[in-house]
């Protein structure tokens, strides 16, 4: 029974896809629930899975061609057998067949680094689930490949006199496509710098009071939560405070219109294999600290597998962006539109630091809120960010929203 494979639907907010990968061919056998493709939109990677066991008949829509919500991609025949459509490959030595079933089945993001980094796809042993392979297993691939046998010899050779010209290797160049995502945040990059009136303020945190809250209780709140406690909760938590108190910085522009939202969806910004993503943390103004540390922990998860949906990303009014992760101790992030504001947490530093006129060492942590002048004053971003600060370096306030 021939059944169409559709694209799935995407919300308002995703015009359309482009077909990243086909993982089946025509004529190809599948298991039900079996990965065929891979569309890619501006946010997310969708997978399309077969609906029942039976071959893949014929593709509708080849690789990188631009998909309609619910566009139908291909033809799937339910409970058929795989039909010999190539004849030659039973002929073929069997070193060759062998080969070709032992084909790995390779993500786009570790194809695209394989390509890159001219990788044969077969040499690459997969972790990941059925045998696939990662961009880790490329990666860690390309970290035990020996050295060429020619660069061997060459250390192993005799040095020759200083006269002898060196030849530098070759001079390569390989031109691929942004990615459908990395294209979408680009452009919105661009937009917001081009469109807001964006300034960003700075100020720092002193982060031993919560360091010291961490670590008295960090074992009791995992063994009564099931989550580790870290640093974000701690911020969101704060932001949602300090959002209640000035509704202006949780506000966007829609025209010549201020929308002022009566909740607090915080978006905490996460790096992919297929670039930033911002998946959202919605009424965050209800949530506990253990329920933040288990919801960014979910969306990590789903983050490096590639499981976010559309609608994990969708909205937000105000964002955080850790850059501190990677080692960053200040910088300016761009706004997420239509968003007024996003702050920037950094690396963890002692400094020393002067205390009642005493020198003492601190962990200290700078902070920086970029915001739309258009919307918001000096003054509101200040006092947002102030508050922010009081907030971390006395956290019972947050509790007692004092």
């Amino acid at each position: 029974m021939a059944t169409e494979i559709k694209a799935p639907t995407f919300p308002e907010s995703v015009a359309d896809g482009v077909v990243a990968t086909w993982h089946k061919k025509p004529g190809e056998a599948c298991s039900r629930d079996e990965l065929l493709v891979d569309i890619e939109t501006d946010k997310v990677v969708l997978e399309v899975v077969a609906p029942a066991d039976g071959v893949l008949k014929e593709i509708l829509k080849n690789e990188d061609d631009t998909v309609l919500s619910a566009e139908v991609i291909a033809i799937f025949e339910a409970g058929a057998a795989a039909s010999a459509s190539a004849p030659a490959a039973e002929s073929a030595p069997a070193a060759e067949v062998t080969a070709a079933q032992e084909e790995p089945i390779l993500s786009p993001a570790a194809r695209k680094m394989a390509d890159e980094k001219g990788i044969d796809h077969a040499a690459i042993a997969g972790t990941g689930k059925g045998g696939r392979v990662t961009k880790e297993d490329v990666v860690r691939h390309a970290e035990q490949k020996p050295a060429p046998a020619s660069a061997v010899q060459a250390s192993s050779a005799p040095q020759v006199e200083a006269t002898t010209p060196v030849f530098a290797g070759e001079r390569t160049e390989k031109r691929v496509p942004m990615t459908r995502l990395r294209a979408r945040v680009a452009q919105r990059l661009v937009e917001a710098q081009q469109t807001a009136a964006m300034l960003t303020t700075f100020n720092e945190v002193n982060m031993k009071p919560v360091m010291e809250l961490r670590a008295r209780y960090k074992d009791q709140f995992e063994k009564r939560h099931g989550v580790r406690l870290g640093f974000m909760s701690f911020f969101v938590k704060a932001c949602a405070e300090a959002l209640r108190r000035y509704p202006a910085v949780n506000a966007s522009i829609d025209g010549n219109d201020i929308v002022y939202h009566g909740y607090q969806d915080i978006g905490v910004a996460v790096s992919s294999d297929r670039g930033l993503v911002v998946p959202i943390l919605r009424n965050a103004e209800n949530m506990s600290l253990a329920d933040v540390e288990a919801k960014i922990r979910e969306y990590g998860k789903k983050a490096q597998g590639g499981k976010l949906d559309i609608e994990d990303m969708t909205g937000g009014t105000f964002t955080i962006s850790n850059g501190g992760v990677f080692g960053s101790l200040l910088s300016t992030p761009i706004l997420n539109p239509p968003q007024s504001a996003i702050l920037g947490m950094h690396k963890i530093q002692e400094r020393p630091m002067a205390v009642n006129g005493q020198v003492e060492i601190l962990p200290m942590m700078n902070l920086a809120l970029s915001y739309d002048h258009r919307l918001l004053d000096g003054k509101e971003a200040v006092t947002f960010l102030v508050t922010i600060k009081e907030l971390l370096e006395d956290p019972a306030r947050i509790l007692l929203e004092l």
